[in-house]
């Protein structure tokens, strides 16, 4: 019996758990991990049951979800009157919620955003407009990437059993 399919299977199942995490943790590019993990998969089988026609698909499918996940933050912010330095100071919240937990994570953009809207000498009544924006743009990204790898796994398992 050969063990390096079986190394490259869980490997596989490892990266695609990882990235799903990294769909709500900022510290991981979850897509990218699913997708590398997908492609281990893939490899793991010989290519026999996703080729190179599926991977091109996944890999289009990971561009669109970093580019949903940017967008969808920018928008957010934008909507809602937020400037350049918001969408710099939510960045910065969410990283450092990361130390907070959930808790961190559900508030540290709209603490940054606010923060860095409110350094630059704006009212308070329009950085909170500006954090609540950056919270729904980084809600919205997250159910983008969410649906991206939902989809991606989606493709991956019709090709390989169907």
């Amino acid at each position: 019996m050969d063990i390096f399919p079986l190394l490259l299977r869980i490997a596989a199942v490892l990266l695609v758990v990882s990235g799903i995490a990294g769909m709500v943790l900022p510290a991981l590019p979850g897509i990218l991990l699913v997708f590398a993990g997908l492609f281990i998969a893939a490899w793991a089988d010989g290519f026999a049951y996703v080729g190179s026609g599926t991977i091109i698909v996944l890999g289009i499918l990971t561009i669109l979800g970093y580019a949903f996940d940017f967008l969808a933050g920018a928008f957010g912010a934008k909507a809602f009157g937020a400037g350049r330095p918001a969408f710099f100071g939510a960045t910065a919240g969410t990283i450092v919620g990361l130390f907070f937990g959930l808790p961190g994570i559900i508030f540290g953009p709209f603490v940054g955003a606010f923060a860095a809207e409110l350094f630059i000498r704006r009212t308070i009544g329009a950085a909170s407009l500006a954090g609540f924006g950056a919270w729904i743009g980084m809600v919205a990204g997250i159910a983008g990437k969410i649906a991206v790898a939902a989809a991606m796994i989606g493709v991956f398992v019709f090709r390989r059993f169907f």
